[in-house]
């Protein structure tokens, strides 16, 4: 079946950069990153292929969740530059063709946010119903998303007598989604952001946003109808990325029930997490079987897939031993792990600096299904720094060149040390050299920018004969790609059926060669350990026979 791609589903095929204003360039010299670095480095951004900057919170804020505690929605928070500051890094943005989302952080404010001070002066404070309030404690989760800091999610305000919720930290209330008033603020909020240029936001803890609507205001999932709605009569290209942790069945109806209609995008936890326990097995079976229970997203939706990203690396969707399995793999001291449920590390880390095993990992996740999102630094082999406190171990500052490059001034946020200190991982050393995980990435993002089908077009999970091999083609406009990757430490040769493509050849995209598809029997491909090929189908040329004439 031939399929239409058209700009106005950019985000189909767009490569997604998350970044922290705060770590990622300090223009000022104050040691904290700002908009004013961050435009300094566009063009970096644009060199690496970079096509949707996704903003992590940059708003004022109490700074006691790393910016998650907003305490102003409609400005930028002093540290880290000022409004014409943003504008400028936008126009920039813009120039260099790259589309800016940042992060919708409305299921809570800050404990310090003027509405929430409003709202606690009273039982009848006019903001009081902008929040949830209880009497009594109410109903607990099973388990809350901080064990190693909340035992609850209610907490008692002495002032009013009364109990207020809190999904997250106790400094942090949860809005009151099924108030019309404040679902119309957070329209505001949405038109404001976008009249300055913005062309969507990442919708953070999707579930936690719609789950206190009030019955009395109908169905939860009309707060994210309402304002997809909303920012489609706006700008008509915007888009909603969710976070959405939750299995297949209960995720689907975030997209709208089949019809496209709430979320532009969700982040496949499912095969996320399976992606890292068949990394940590050598074996291609349980991504294999995500991937085959993943439903089909609504026409004009997508998946977002992602192997690390700005919080902790969650593995809630295993089963305790296959949770344990990736913990003696890639984290096996107890630092490493974090709420029994995740690992606060990045990959370098995980695959001991295994250059090899980095470049496979991210082949493999380009290669799949879907719109990439990588995490700044990332491709440059970024590594943690164990010593900071929880999720912020993995929120280190960006590294330029051998004496860091990211501030004149001290870093506010330490920086990794060891081997993985800026002296040996930088942006520019890896700029002269060929081989480096960051030219890597340019070239992955160059093929996969050239293959669409990779991430709208048909796919099929192919056998390939051997259990550390995954396989699969994708077919979009007539055209098809083969990708196969070796997870396992030892050199194998993949056998894989292509049917239709008897006596066509498959030309790779990632290194010179070409290989023919056999009249019959599988296709042989040759892999080193932790090898990876990408592979265009096109037909053989024949031979051009001699059509010449004789002159009369």
């Amino acid at each position: 079946m031939r399929m239409t791609y058209t700009s106005d589903l950019w985000w189909k095929n767009a490569v997604v950069y998350c970044l922290d204003v705060e770590t990622f360039k300090d223009g000022d010299g104050d040691g904290v990153g700002d908009f004013r670095g961050l435009t300094q480095e566009i063009d970096y951004l644009a060199d690496l292929g970079v096509t949707c900057l996704w903003l992590m919170p940059f708003y004022p804020t109490a700074n006691r969740d790393d910016g998650y505690d907003v305490t102003d929605f409609y400005s930028v928070d002093p540290r880290l530059g000022t409004l014409g500051d943003f504008v400028e890094f936008m126009r920039t943005a813009h120039d260099r063709g790259m589309r800016v989302i940042a992060d919708l952080v409305v299921n809570h404010t800050s404990d310090r946010h003027p509405w929430f001070l409003e709202a606690r002066k009273g039982k009848d404070a006019p903001m009081r119903d902008w929040f949830v309030w209880k009497d009594e404690p109410g109903p607990e989760p099973e388990q809350v998303v901080f064990p190693d800091q909340e035992n609850s999610v209610w907490e008692r305000d002495d002032r009013s007598g009364q109990y207020y919720l809190h999904s997250f930290y106790k400094h942090q209330p949860d809005l009151n989604m099924g108030n019309p008033e404040v679902r119309d603020e957070i329209s505001r909020i949405l038109g404001f952001w976008m009249e300055l240029g913005l062309a969507g936001f990442r919708v953070d803890a999707v579930p936690f946003l719609i789950e206190n609507v009030s019955p009395r205001l109908g169905e939860p999932h009309e707060v994210l109808s309402g304002l997809r709605a909303f920012m489609t009569r706006r700008k008509g290209n915007s888009v909603l990325l969710g976070e959405v942790n939750l299995p297949y069945k209960e995720l689907v109806s975030y997209f709208g029930d089949g019809l496209g209609d709430e979320l532009t995008m969700c982040f496949d936890f499912t095969v996320m997490q399976r992606a890292w326990l068949s990394l940590a097995r050598q074996e291609a079976a349980p991504l294999i079987a995500a991937l085959r229970e993943r439903p089909d997203a609504p026409k004009d939706a997508q998946w977002a897939t992602f192997l690390r990203n700005h919080d902790e690396l969650t593995l809630d969707q295993l089963s305790d031993e296959e949770r344990q399995e990736v913990f003696r793999a890639f984290g096996p001291e107890e630092r490493m792990q974090i709420f029994g449920r995740g690992l606060r590390r990045r990959m370098p880390g995980m695959f001991d600096g295994d250059l090899r095993r980095m470049k496979l990992a991210y082949s493999l996740m380009f290669s799949l299904p879907g719109t990439p999102v990588i995490f700044y630094g990332e491709e440059i082999g970024l590594g943690e720094n164990l010593d900071v406190e929880g999720r912020m171990a993995v929120r280190t500052p960006m590294q330029w060149s051998k004496d860091g490059g990211f501030s004149p001034a001290e870093p506010v946020r330490p920086m990794p040390g060891g081997r993985f200190g800026p002296e040996h991982v930088n942006v520019e050393d890896q700029k002269r050299d060929t081989d480096s995980l960051l030219r890597w990435f340019q070239l992955l993002i160059e093929r996969y920018r050239e293959c669409p089908e990779l991430a709208w077009g048909e796919y099929e999970l192919l056998d390939a004969g051997h259990p550390a091999v995954h396989a699969h083609r994708s077919d979009a406009g007539g055209a098809t790609v083969v990708a196969v990757h070796n997870l396992g430490d030892e050199a194998v040769e993949a056998e894989v059926e292509l049917d239709g493509l008897a006596g066509s050849l498959l030309t790779d995209l990632l290194v010179d060669g070409t290989v023919e598809v056999p009249e019959s029997g599988p296709v042989r491909l040759p892999l080193d350990p932790y090898g990876t090929r990408w592979l265009r189908v096109s037909a053989r040329e024949r031979p051009v026979e001699d059509v010449s004439v004789k002159a009369r």
